[in-house]
Parts: structure tokens; sequence; C-alpha cells
């Protein structure tokens, strides 16, 4: 498989065919260990993954300041890095959450303070990460157009839009990518997102490719999760009750398939999006995040899986969309739909 992607064809960015995602090194699941994420974003770089990911948000704030330290001390440092992050989910530093903000003063304000923490100069894709409903998408995109001028940031995303919102926004100024949950077990965007990213040019960048860890095979039951793992919160309707009972059935059918093909359920997870890359010239660029060397490992193994068309027919009906049970977020209010 090709080792790079290129997202967009208004405003392209060539980043690796996959990414990293940094989000879980500083919150939302479990346990934090800075020094193995150091060492699992250079391992990254060394595995040629160097389409990095995060946000304000994630600590908060913690997480930019880790992968920009990651990244002083990396062997090419920030010019080894096509770097992502995002702003629009506000919080306060003891990890509050304030609201989705949009308003062009605070796109100009959060992206300095990104750059401050991140230690560079510039941001390769900015996205906006939740929609603010109150704020026309035309005046935040604005607001973002006016940092590409400013040399702050290279190019635009959004997180989580819906097509309109990607139609209104992309008039105001070229978007390079979508980012949004997509995988096995949530393919909600091929309906309406996915035929305006065709007809657009724009990339997708799909993020929890691996249903939030499901879809490794990892998970058996909730008791698997640590205490303090936002699985285990009520927050993803799939990891409870009947739900995830229903979900591991489905899980089992991938891992069955895994190996027969002497994969990990993981790795054919992940190829099944990487195979969707090309597809109606939308680049597709998943962003697994993990914390841990050995996961980062196994990811990439993915790369090297090449899923003929019968494989890829055998997967979507081993998990049918109807078939996954529970929401993919217990309160979907900021979700542009």
């Amino acid at each position: 498989m090709t080792t790079t992607t290129t997202l967009g064809t208004a405003s392209p960015l060539t980043v690796s065919a996959l990414g990293l995602g940094c989000m879980g090194m500083s919150d939302f699941y479990g346990t934090r260990d800075e020094a193995e994420a150091t060492r699992t974003i250079h391992r990254a770089l060394d595995l040629g993954v160097t389409f990095l990911d995060t946000a304000d948000m994630y600590g908060p704030f913690t997480n930019e300041r880790l992968v920009g330290a990651a990244l002083a001390s990396a062997p090419g440092g920030r010019d080894a890095v096509q770097l992502a992050t995002k702003f629009g989910n506000e919080r306060t530093p003891d990890g509050g959450f304030v609201g989705v903000n949009g308003r062009p003063e605070y796109v100009r304000s959060a992206c300095d303070a990104s750059l401050q923490r991140l230690g560079v100069d510039v941001i390769d894709l900015y996205y906006q990460h939740r929609v603010d409903f109150t704020v026309p998408i035309e005046e935040t995109v604005g607001a973002m157009k006016e940092l590409v001028e400013a040399g702050k940031v290279r190019h635009l995303g959004l997180s989580e839009a819906s097509a309109d919102t990607i139609r209104r926004a992309h008039a105001v100024h070229p978007v390079t990518a979508v980012q949004t949950e997509y995988s096995l077990f949530t393919r909600d965007l091929e309906d309406t997102v996915w035929p305006v990213l065709a007809e657009l040019g724009i990339g997708l960048v799909p993020y929890s490719p691996l249903g939030r860890g499901l879809l490794t095979g990892a998970i058996a039951g909730a008791g698997d999760l640590s205490a303090d793992d936002s699985r285990r919160s009520g927050r993803f309707p799939r990891f409870e009750g009947e739900a995830l009972d229903a979900n591991l059935v489905l899980v089992s059918r991938v891992q069955e398939l895994a190996a027969r093909l002497g994969r990990t359920p993981g790795q054919l997870a992940l190829a099944w999006v990487l195979a969707r890359s090309g597809r109606d010239g939308v680049g597709v660029a998943p962003i697994p995040g993990t914390k841990r060397v050995r996961y980062l490992e196994e990811n990439v193994g993915a790369l090297d899986v090449s899923l003929s068309e019968d494989d890829l027919a055998a997967l979507e009906a081993a998990v049918p969309r109807e078939a996954v049970a529970g929401a993919r977020y217990g309160d979907m209010s900021t979700i542009d739909g």
C-alpha cells in the first residue's frame, strides 16, 4: 500500500497514509504515561507515521505541550511531520467544559495559544473541532482564512460537520479535510457527507477507526476498562449492557475473519478503512489513537494488509451497519447533523 495520502484538491496536503491520534496520551482513556507517549510519537516517526493529530481541549491543553515537546526531541523535529490540531471545544484549565466556541475572536486567540503550546510557527491543518450553532460557519471560517493569510495555518479542516456546513465553509475558503468518526462500526457519513467530499475534492480523516478499541478484540467486557476510562462513564452507549454484548458478537466475527487471513482484528478493521482511500477521488487518512508503542506497531501492520473485494464484502457482511448497537455518543447535541 502507498505510504502517503493526499487530502483535498483545492488546498492539498500530503500526509502519511496512517496517522496517529494523540488524545488518549493525555485524556479520557485511563492512566497517562508521558514517557511512553513520547516514545510512541518517536517510534511513529521512525515508522513513517508523520501525520499527528491533537487538540487544545485534550488534557485540557497538556496534549499539545506533550506533542510539541516530543517533536522538539525527535530527529527531524517539526519538519518531519504534518501537524494537525483543533479549536472550538472550550475548556477551563481544571478540565471543565465551557461549550462550543466558533466566534472569530476566539478562533484567533485559540490559534495563538496552540502555536505557543506546540512550540511551532505554523499549524499544517487547523480544524474547527465542533460546529458552533450560534455563529454562522461563514464567520468562523472567515477568521480561519485570516490565519492562513497570516501564515499561522497552512490548511483548514472541519470536524463532525454536516454536508450543508461543509458546502458553506468551502465557499469561504477551501476545506482540505473533514474529520469524523468512521469505522466498520460507524458508517453514517457515507449517506450525505461522503458525496459532498467527493464533489468538492475534500479529504477524510477518520477518528476512532477501531471503534474506540472494540474492533481490536482486546475488550471482552466493561471490566477490561479502568475505572477512570471515559468509555465506562455512560458517554459511549456502545460500551454498556446489552449493547456491548451485541457489539462483541460482531467483533467475534471480525476476529474469525482476521484469524483466517493471519492478521489481528484491529489490522483488518484498519485495512478496511484504508481501502476507502481513493474511492470517488476522496483521500482517506485514518488516525487511530494509541499511547503505547506495541499498539502503534500493530496498527502500522495494517498498511501491509491487502484486502480483496471479497474480503471487504465479507467484513461488511460480518458487521452490517444496522447491527451495531447503541449511539456513538450518549449526547449527540454537539454533532452537526
